[in-house]
């Protein structure tokens, strides 16, 4: 048996319980990799992270990323969730960012202001959808033959495809049929109409990741980092601008996201909910 430090932290969130969780674990090189994957299932997260010694000597710290499935060589939530344990728990960044060395290899994270934010990992996979997929897709998501107004490949490790359509109600009322999109990570974004949505944002998002143990995720940093680099890259959304995320599933996720020269930043707050030790 051995004890490891642990906290649980919410994401996308100022306030806690209403962002997206996350399960940390420190100093955990000497886990196997079955004992994390188990421990992740455990937990019953999106995904449990383990922060161990970096290989790269131009890391900070090295994670690794679990959902209750399998092993991810990238995540949104988890990079920022992750960053602000470590920081909060005394790590010391060795330049002004916080560099993180995971699957797909060294991501950026850098302070703004009470918030954190990383530096949006290139696209593994980027252009149109396949039209079978997007019968799929709009099958599963259950929309009339011409709602999808967009879509694109934005899978920067976690696989994501994106779809637009036209209305935020449109997303708020989707009731997915899961059946149709097993094997596939769909994100569904829509502009908000400041006449009848307000300014707090500018994007509703979903995620949906259809045969995992977590079939819709709250506030996803992947996603919306992949999403950005398709809507800056044709010019849809502005420089700098904020999406909403979590609603129908009681929460209140804000993702920001920023280009800054030619670098796209995506941000959020972090909430410490639990610190305590973890036995194993």
């Amino acid at each position: 048996m051995h004890s490891f430090d642990f906290k649980q932290v919410d994401v996308f969130s100022r306030v806690a319980l209403k962002g997206n969780p996350l399960a940390v674990v420190f100093g955990a090189d000497e886990l196997s990799d079955e004992r994390m994957a188990a421990f992740a299932a455990w937990t019953n997260l999106s995904e449990t992270t383990f922060i161990l010694e970096p290989q790269d000597p131009r890391a900070d710290y090295r994670v690794r990323i679990f959902t209750t499935l399998n092993e991810l060589p990238f995540a949104g939530h988890p990079t920022l969730g992750t960053c602000h344990a470590w920081l909060e728990a005394g790590g010391v960044p060795k330049g002004e960012e916080i560099i993180q060395e995971c699957g797909v290899g060294l991501v950026r994270v850098r302070r703004q202001g009470a918030e954190l934010a990383f530096l949006a990992p290139p696209l593994l996979k980027t252009g149109p959808v396949e039209a079978d997929v997007m019968e799929r897709v709009r099958r599963g998501l259950r929309l009339e033959p011409g709602a999808i107004v967009r879509a694109q490949w934005v899978d920067n490790g976690a696989g994501w495809l994106a779809v637009m359509v036209e209305d935020r109600q449109q997303v708020l009322d989707l009731q997915p049929d899961h059946a149709h999109m097993l094997g596939l990570a769909v994100g569904v974004i829509a502009p908000w109409h400041p006449e009848r949505d307000g300014d707090d944002a500018q994007f509703e998002v979903r995620a949906f990741i259809s045969g995992d143990g977590m079939p819709e995720d709250p506030a996803t940093g992947s996603l919306n980092a992949g999403i950005a680099q398709w809507l800056l890259g044709e010019g849809l959304a502005p420089a700098s601008y904020v999406v909403s995320q979590g609603l129908t599933m009681g929460r209140a996720g804000r993702i920001r996201v920023e280009k800054i020269d030619d670098e796209i930043w995506i941000g959020g707050s972090v909430v410490t909910c639990i610190s305590g030790t973890l036995t194993l």
